[in-house]
C-alpha cells in the first residue's frame, strides 16, 4: 500500500517533527470541521475555489455549495449545466444545445477552474464547455461572490471548480453502468480504478462513457463521447506526480441556432409545443475538448507543500446552422408567414497553455498561528474563428412555419473563410494569503493578487486591443466561533474586470471595478451530521456597460454608457446533511435584487431568476428495507422577463429510486419534471426556449 499521506495529514505530522527555521502550530485541537462526518451530500475535504489556503467549507469566509459524486449519482445529472440547475444562488440561460449563460447575484459567472486552477472559456461555452460531462469529476464546487484573489478576474458573481477523479485507490474497484430513457436515450459507462505495481506508489483510474439518443426537440440527436484517463506516481511518502488526459466529442444531428419566436407580430404569445425546432436536417454543432494536465506536489521537511500544475486545453467547435428571426415583426398568427432565415456555418478553436505554482504552509510569528499560502500563474489562450458565406439561400422567407419539418435546401458555402475572431488573452499574477489565528476562537484571513489581464485582436463586434496590468485585488476575512456549533464570518472582496464594451465616441469603457460585502453564520447540529449556512451579501460593481442606444456611423453597433454605481443585495440560505440514519437532504433559499445607485430597480440580466428555491432529498430504509432508497426535489423560480416575454414562476417536481439487487448490481429510476410543467428555459426580448417536459431513465449499474 502507498505510504503517502494525504497533503494535510503529512504537512501536519511532518511539521510537528521538524527543527527547521519555520515551526508549525500545535493542532491537538484541530476544529471539529476537519473531522466530522455530514452525510453523502456534503464534504469536509478541503476546496481551493476561494481562497487557495485549503479550508473545509465551514472555515471559507463566503457561500459555498458543493455537488457531491453521490448527488451527482443520485439525480443522474450528466453534464455541468445540470449541477447549475441543481444548485442554490446560481442560474442558467439555454440559448441553444450549446451554449448556455451563467449568473449568480445578479451577475454574469465568467469564471471556471479545474482542481483550483482558473480556466477560460469562450462566450458562453459555444465550443461545448457548459454542456462537459461530469462523470469525470468527483464534485462540483461553487463559490458565490467575488474570487479574484485566484481568478485574478471577474464579474462578483462567484466561481465554478470541477475536481477531478484521483487515482487514489490501490485495490482494483469500479462499475459499469447501462442506462435507458425518454426519446430513445441510451448510454454506457465505466470508472475503474486500480494500483498498478505491487507496493501501490503507482495507481491509474479510467473513465469513459458513450450516450445516443433523441430529444423532445424535433430532428435532433445526441451523439456524445468522453474519455478520462490519470495515472498518479509516488516518487516518495512525500512526492507525487499525476499526469492525465480528458477529452469529450459532441456531434448532434440538427442542433438549433437560438429560441423561437415569442410572440407574433399581434403581440399574441406562439405557445408552441415543445417538439418544435428551427433546425434542419443538415445543421450540426460539433464541438471537441481535450485536456492534457501533470500535476506534482511535494512536501518539504518543514511541512510545507508545494504544487505545480501544467494544463494544456483545446476547445475545437464546427458548424453548420440555422436561425429563423421576425426580421420586421411581420409573424402572422394565422398563417404562419413572417419568419426569415440565416444560414451560417463556422470552425474554430481555442488552445490555452496554463501554468501555476503554489506553496502552502503552517508557521508561527509573534506568537500567533498563521496559515500561509503564495502563488504564481500564467495563463495564454489563443482563439480563433472562421465564418463561410453562404451563397445560396440565404434570408429567404419561410413560408408557414406550422409546417416546418427541416426540409431546407443547404446553401453552397464559399470556400474561403473570413476571420471573425483572432485573439490573444493573458492572464498572469501572484497572489499571497494567510489566516491567522489570534485567539482560538478568532481566526483573520488577509489576502491580495497583483494581476494583469490583457487581450489582443478583434472578437466578432469586438474590436481592438485592451486590458489592463499590476492591479491590486484584496481580500479579507474574518471568522469567529461563538461556540463548538456556530462561526460567523465577515469578508470583503474588490472587483477587478476590464471590458471592451464603447460610447459613442469609440473609447472604452473603464474596467469594472467595486466590492463585495458579505457576512454569514454557519452552523452543525447533531453532532456535526446536519450543517446549515446564512449568508448576506452587498455587492457595489461601478462601470456596469449599459447600452444606450446605436453608433451613429453604425446602426448595427451598440454603444454604451458606464453606470456609477449598480448593488446587488440579497441573502442566501443552506441546508445539508444527514439529520437521521438514512436520511440524506440538501434544501436553500435564494434572493436579491439590482439596483442604480439612484435607489432604482434595475432589469440587468433580468432572464435570470431573483428568487430560487432548490430542495433534494434522499431516504435509505436501513432498518427496514436497506436495499432501497427513494428520493424526490422541487427546484423552484420566480417570474422572470425580458421586454414583453414574461416567464412565469413555476416548479419541478423530481423523484428518483434505488434498489440494490445484489451487493454487487443495482437499479435506479430517475423521473425528472415530474408534473410536467411546461416553461421556458430561456428568454430574450424576441424569443424563448422551452425546458424539457416530463422525462425518466433508468439505469443498471455493476460494481466490479
Amino acid at each position: 500500500m502507498s505510504q503517502r499521506y494525504s497533503p494535510l495529514a503529512a504537512a501536519i505530522s511532518l511539521a510537528l517533527a521538524s527543527n527547521a527555521a519555520f515551526s508549525a502550530p500545535d493542532n491537538s485541537n484541530a476544529e471539529l470541521d476537519n473531522v466530522v462526518v455530514t452525510g453523502q451530500y456534503s464534504v469536509n475535504k478541503m476546496i481551493d475555489t476561494a481562497t487557495g489556503l485549503g479550508l473545509t467549507i465551514k472555515e471559507t469566509p463566503q457561500s459555498v455549495s458543493v455537488m457531491t459524486e453521490q448527488r451527482i449519482q443520485d439525480q443522474a445529472l450528466d453534464t455541468v449545466v445540470d449541477t447549475i440547475k441543481n444548485t442554490i444562488g446560481v442560474s442558467h440561460s439555454s440559448w441553444d444545445n450549446v451554449r448556455n449563460a451563467l449568473q449568480a447575484r445578479g451577475f454574469k459567472i465568467e469564471n471556471y477552474q479545474i482542481d483550483g486552477v482558473p480556466m477560460a472559456w469562450s462566450i458562453l461555452g459555444d465550443s461545448g464547455e457548459t454542456i462537459a460531462d461530469v462523470s469525470i469529476y468527483e464534485r462540483v464546487e461553487f463559490v458565490r461572490g467575488s474570487t479574484g484573489l485566484l481568478t485574478g478576474t471577474g464579474d462578483p458573481s462567484g466561481s465554478i471548480n470541477l475536481v477531478r477523479k484521483k487515482a487514489d485507490s490501490v485495490d482494483f474497484n469500479g462499475n459499469v453502468s447501462a442506462s435507458v430513457g425518454s426519446w430513445n436515450h441510451k448510454e454506457i459507462s465505466t470508472d475503474i480504478a486500480s494500483g498498478l505495481s505491487e507496493d501501490g506508489s503507482l495507481r491509474g483510474r479510467v473513465v469513459a462513457k458513450a450516450v445516443n439518443g433523441d430529444s423532445y426537440t424535433d430532428l435532433f440527436e445526441q451523439n456524445t463521447q468522453v474519455f478520462y484517463g490519470v495515472i498518479e506516481k509516488d516518487l516518495s511518502p512525500s512526492t507525487l506526480v499525476r499526469m492525465g488526459v480528458s477529452y469529450q466529442h459532441d456531434d448532434p444531428t440538427a442542433p438549433v441556432w437560438g429560441g423561437l419566436q415569442g410572440q407574433f407580430n399581434n403581440g399574441n404569445a406562439t405557445n408552441f409545443s415543445r417538439s418544435t425546432t428551427t433546425a434542419a436536417d443538415w445543421t450540426k454543432w460539433e464541438t471537441t475538448s481535450a485536456n492534457f494536465f501533470t500535476n506534482f506536489e511535494h512536501i518539504l521537511n518543514n511541512g510545507w507543500e508545494i504544487a505545480v500544475n501544467y494544463n494544456h486545453m483545446r476547445y475545437e467547435q464546427s458548424s453548420k446552422l440555422l436561425y429563423m428571426y421576425d426580421a420586421g415583426n411581420t409573424f402572422d398568427q394565422a398563417t404562419g408567414d413572417g419568419l426569415t432565415s440565416w444560414p451560417y456555418k463556422s470552425d474554430g478553436e481555442s488552445i490555452q497553455h496554463s501554468i501555476d505554482a503554489q506553496l502552502r504552509g503552517q508557521t508561527s510569528f509573534f506568537n500567533t498561528d498563521a496559515d500561509i499560502v503564495l502563488g504564481a500563474l500564467y495563463s495564454e489562450q489563443e482563439s480563433t474563428a472562421y465564418s463561410y458565406a453562404a451563397l445560396t439561400n440565404a434570408f429567404l422567407p419561410v413560408t408557414n412555419f406550422y409546417d416546418w419539418d427541416g426540409n431546407f435546401p443547404q446553401p453552397q458555402w464559399s470556400s474561403d473563410g473570413s476571420l471573425d475572431k483572432d485573439i490573444e488573452v493573458t492572464n498572469k499574477g501572484i497572489y499571497g494569503a494567510t489566516r491567522l489565528h489570534l485567539t482560538d476562537d478568532l481566526k483573520v484571513i488577509l489576502g491580495g493578487r497583483v494581476t494583469s489581464w490583457n487581450r489582443k485582436g478583434d472578437s466578432y463586434s469586438d474590436t481592438g486591443d485592451y486590458g489592463n496590468d499590476d492591479v491590486f485585488v484584496p481580500y479579507t476575512g474574518v471568522l469567529y466561533d461563538l461556540n463548538d456549533n456556530h462561526r460567523v464570518y465577515l469578508s470583503y472582496a474588490e472587483i477587478f474586470n476590464p471590458q471592451n464594451k464603447q460610447d459613442t465616441n469609440d473609447k472604452l469603457l473603464d474596467p469594472l471595478t467595486g466590492q463585495t460585502y458579505e457576512a454569514g453564520i454557519k452552523s452543525s447540529y447533531l453532532n456535526g451530521m446536519l450543517q446549515t449556512a446564512v449568508s448576506v451579501f452587498n455587492i457595489e460593481q461601478n462601470n456596469l456597460a449599459i447600452e444606450v442606444g446605436k453608433h451613429p456611423d453604425d446602426a448595427t453597433r451598440a454603444v454604451y454608457e458606464a453606470s456609477e454605481s449598480v448593488t446587488s443585495k440579497g441573502y442566501e440560505l443552506e441546508v445539508i446533511g444527514q439529520p437521521v440514519n438514512g436520511l440524506n437532504i440538501n434544501a436553500g433559499y435564494s434572493q436579491f435584487k439590482i439596483s442604480a445607485d439612484d435607489g432604482v430597480t434595475l432589469d440587468v440580466n433580468s432572464s435570470h431568476p431573483r428568487k430560487q428555491a432548490n430542495l433534494f432529498t434522499t431516504y435509505n430504509f436501513v432498518n427496514h428495507l436497506p436495499n432501497l432508497t427513494l428520493g424526490g426535489g422541487v427546484n423552484w423560480q420566480d417570474e422572470t422577463s425580458e421586454g414583453s416575454i414574461v416567464q412565469d414562476a413555476y416548479t419541478l417536481v423530481n423523484l428518483m429510486g434505488r434498489y440494490e439487487v445484489s451487493n454487487d448490481v443495482q437499479l435506479q429510476l430517475n423521473v425528472n419534471n415530474l408534473l410536467d410543467e411546461k416553461y421556458y428555459n430561456y428568454i430574450n426580448a424576441s424569443q424563448v426556449r422551452y425546458g424539457a417536459p416530463a422525462n425518466w431513465k433508468l439505469s443498471l449499474k455493476y460494481s466490479l
